[in-house]
């Protein structure tokens, strides 16, 4: 279901695209076709589901809606190795839809499309992991109907066949009747371009067909306008020019005009292991050519939900105006005892939204939202998130930690409490001697007089150790402090300005320097930094690394920013070829401060007689601290 649009793979919402479906929050679209769109969203668990929703014209037909929940209820009960699970569904809301796994791999047509044909041993397994899921679907008593190379995906252990049954649920709609065609022309079967009995028979016909379009890369019966290639499916035989020896006999026997020719799903698993000179196929780790495999980790960290704005506990009533919560009136001043220790900051204020009668449904999943503050707090004051209120009405206890109160400009910060001083204590000590003494308490006076100016002196001391270590008192900026300074504040640092380089071919042993005013491609033996280099090896995987930095190859839907390099650590020295696909990005942060995003394009074509890859680099230079010597 995770077709790749024009866009890329996960392309964002547009204006129709809904935001969410009972409780699912769309995050991105995957692809659209014939029977609707498909969205991106998560399990509250976090786990990656694909969400298609049916189109409205289809919606709207009672017939379909009745099929389409009998139809989804019988694929709740796949449950094989080579299928993704429908594991929740909805027929009766406004928009028909279903659920099923995310599966991390691109589809046989984008794969085919991208990368040209597969190999035999590829297409030997790709069949049979296929027969394996019409097998299942079979068995649950359900035809697909519409089995087609954009309906098969590609994962790293196997293909997954999606969409089963759906096209038996359009077949009820009275569009059929107005010369809509349910199913993709180009792989029907002679049966069902017909309109005669559709049985399992029809999807080893297609089977057929996407095996021949594995190996030779174009369709068995052409390509055209509808009309022809029901023709040439009906009428002719399929074109199978450049399909290997190998799979001939078991694509032939596929495609037979006659249902009752074609093998039993049993006899096309046991044609692949003949084909491939064994009994039985074993699946290796890798089954997958390089190229297509790396598409794989360019899907298999969807993006992450971001976190929608909370709703508000209280739901306003519908037609009547929405009212903010009530802000606890603050004092005008400060209080006559302020507490000893502030906050070195104010505490921030949660922004607002803009919407109160239009709450966001936030990601299943998560916990409760809290309900934000609204109003403007009383000037010359600042509040805690959430301290006007944690109850619908504006009440409810208060946030950990006293209130502050700011002094309005030009007036004097809060002074801290003053402490009582010990030489009082002493001089009421000297007061009943010099009482009940003569002149012995005379000296008695002297001594604890010269005792109570060393402690009060001390307890001086004390006070001032004690001041200085406590959290400073906040002064409004542009005002004087206590001691007469002026408090500017200090200017934000700027990030650097990035500067672009487009389309560098770097050559096999050259590398690229972050620092170079204009940056091209240098020979690794020279003495200059090798920030950024490319390797053809001939005895180990191709590869790209850094010798005076860090390399992180970022993953599918992270933004290529400065900060997102500037906060990664998943460091390497050393990428591989292969792990690179048409438009992966990779953050290098150099030892001297530089920080550069790298975006791959694509490697030499191989009628190039030269071996280099395509980037673009955009450098933000002095960007991070550089590397200290040790």
């Amino acid at each position: 279901m995770n077709s790749v649009g024009s866009s890329g793979i996960f392309q964002p919402l547009e204006g129709d695209d809904p935001r969410v479906i009972a409780g699912y929050r769309l995050t991105a679209r995957l692809g659209a076709g014939g029977m609707g769109k498909v969205y991106l969203s998560y399990t509250p668990g976090g786990r990656p589901v694909a969400i298609k929703v049916i189109r409205p014209e289809f919606s709207e037909d009672a017939e379909f809606r009745r099929r389409f929940k009998q139809e989804v209820q019988s694929a709740q009960r796949v449950q094989g190795l080579f299928t993704a699970p429908v594991i929740d569904s909805d027929a009766d809301g406004p928009s028909p839809w279903l659920a099923t796994a995310y599966v991390p791999g691109p589809s046989l047509a984008a794969a085919v499309a991208e990368h040209g044909k597969l190999p035999v041993p590829t297409v030997l397994l790709l069949v049979a992991g296929i027969a394996e899921a019409l097998q299942v679907i079979h068995g649950a008593g359900i035809v697909h109907r519409d089995l087609k190379p954009s309906n098969v995906l590609l994962a790293a252990d196997g293909p997954r066949v999606i969409d089963f049954g759906i096209a038996r649920a359009a077949d009820a709609t009275s569009l059929t009747s107005s010369g809509v065609t349910v199913g993709t022309p180009t792989f029907m079967a002679p049966e069902q371009a017909a309109g005669s009995t559709i049985t399992p028979a029809t999807d080893i016909f297609a089977l057929g067909q996407v095996a021949a379009y594995a190996a030779i890369g174009t369709p068995a019966f052409g390509e055209g306008t509808s009309h022809g290639v029901l023709y040439r499916i009906v009428h002719e035989e399929p074109d199978l020019t450049g399909l290997p020896e190998e799979l001939r006999e078991l694509v032939s026997r596929c495609l037979a005009k006659d249902a009752s020719e074609r093998p039993s799903i049993a006899e096309v698993i046991a044609l692949c292991g003949a084909a491939s000179g064994q009994t039985q196929l074993r699946r290796p780790e890798e089954w997958l050519p390089t190229a297509v495999a790396a598409d794989i980790t360019t899907r298999a960290a969807a993006p992450a939900p971001a976190q929608a704005p909370p709703p508000p506990l209280e739901a306003p009533t519908a037609g009547a105006p929405v009212q903010p919560p009530t802000v606890p009136a603050q004092p005008a001043q400060a209080p006559a005892q302020p507490p000893a220790a502030v906050p070195a900051q104010p505490p921030t204020v949660p922004p607002v939204p803009t919407e109160l009668n239009h709450p966001q449904t936030p990601p299943p999943g998560f916990g409760p939202a809290y309900a934000p503050t609204v109003g403007t707090p009383a000037q010359g004051t600042a509040t805690h998130a959430g301290a006007a209120a944690t109850g619908p009405h504006g009440t409810g206890p208060h946030p950990t930690g006293p209130a502050v109160a700011h002094p309005a400009a030009g007036a004097p910060g809060p002074q801290p409490p003053k402490k009582k001083r010990k030489g009082l204590i002493t001089a009421l000590v000297v007061v009943c001697l010099l009482v009940f003494a003569g002149a012995g308490g005379a000296v008695v006076y002297t001594f604890m007089k010269d005792d109570g100016r060393k402690k009060s002196d001390q307890a001086t001391s004390n006070n001032k150790a004690e001041n200085s270590d406590a959290s400073p008192t906040p002064t409004p900026a542009g005002t004087a402090s206590p001691d007469g300074a002026t408090n500017t504040p200090a200017a934000p640092q700027q990030d650097p300005t990035p500067v672009d380089f487009k389309n560098i071919n770097l050559p096999d042993d050259y590398h690229l320097s972050m620092a170079d005013e204009a940056m091209k491609p240098t020979n690794t033996d020279t003495d200059t930094d090798t920030d950024f280099a490319y390797q053809d090896n001939s005895y180990s995987d191709d590869q790209v690394n850094t010798e005076n930095g860090k390399l992180v190859l970022l993953n599918a839907g992270e933004e290529g920013s400065l900060d997102t390099c500037r906060n990664e650590t998943r460091f390497t020295e050393t990428i591989l070829a292969k792990q690179l696909t048409k438009g992966s990005q990779i953050c290098l942060t150099t030892d001297y401060g530089h920080v550069a995003l790298i975006t791959f394009k694509g490697f030499a074509p191989k009628s190039d007689p030269s071996s280099y890859m395509t980037v673009d680099v955009r450098v933000w230079r002095n960007a991070v601290q550089p590397k200290q010597d040790s």
